[in-house]
């Protein structure tokens, strides 16, 4: 296997042209590549400079996830701490865990923070939602969004060879002149589910409004996380500077 290492954004587009297999840390391929046999080109993104940055409001694909610390929100961050073990985590890529795994831990955080996705095709770059990530597993280079008002995230514990543990994620956002609003995702299963709702006036009213959304089909459990989790965030509501989590990665 002949391993590429673009140092920019033409570069990459060239190996794409040249049907290179993208190739972070290869947590989820070896195993695969081992059984059914190596590709005779792949790349790294590990020397791009778009794709390795960590700022407030970006997040790089090449970025490992042992090296997301304080510089994004708590919700993003405490996702990438709670995934696998330390030895994954220190090979693992953002990249790798939202467009190669199927549990994409990564995946509810990004959604409540309203993250666009910057990808890479053949006929050149451009910006995306997450959703087209998901469906089409393009190259992801980058994550940009802007910062929340607060930010929540918790994991709940799952018995080893289950089901994957179910996860619930959240964060207050200013309203653009209008309410502000919160956004929810919940990871239950495989599945994530996410929608927002307006978080102006009694919070009682934002949890019914929520109730119409299609997260009405959680179950129990993940309602009584979704519960405290938005009430704690409408209660604390700080400035744009202090986004902080409530809960914590298990």
């Amino acid at each position: 296997m002949l391993l590429r290492l673009p140092e920019s954004v033409s570069e990459a587009r060239e190996c794409l042209a040249e049907g290179a297999v993208p190739v972070g840390g290869a947590t989820l391929a070896w195993a695969a590549w081992q059984r059914d046999g190596f590709p005779e080109l792949a790349m790294s993104l590990r020397r791009l400079p778009q794709a390795n940055v960590i700022g407030p409001e970006t997040l790089g694909a090449a970025v490992l996830l042992g090296e997301i610390d304080g510089r994004v929100p708590d919700v993003l961050r405490l996702a990438a701490a709670g995934v696998g073990t330390g030895a994954v985590r220190r090979t693992a890529t953002v990249g790798g865990n939202l467009v190669g795994s199927t549990l994409r831990c990564l995946l509810p955080a990004a959604l409540v923070l309203d993250a666009r996705a910057t990808v890479l095709e053949p006929d050149g770059r451009h910006e995306t939602d997450l959703a087209e990530v998901v469906a089409k597993r393009p190259l992801l280079l980058a994550l940009s969004w802007r910062t929340p008002l607060a930010c929540a995230y918790r994991k709940l514990p799952a018995a080893a060879g289950g089901p994957p543990p179910l996860v619930v994620a959240s964060a207050l956002h200013p309203g653009d002149g209008a309410a502000a609003r919160v956004r929810v995702a919940v990871r239950d299963g495989y599945d994530v589910l996410d929608a927002e709702a307006a978080a102006g006036g009694d919070p009682r009213e934002t949890l019914r409004s929520l109730r119409t959304t299609a997260l009405d089909g959680l179950p129990a459990a993940a309602w009584a996380v979704v519960r405290p989790q938005v009430l704690g965030l409408l209660a604390g509501r700080q400035g744009p500077g202090s986004a902080g989590s409530m809960g914590a990665a298990q």
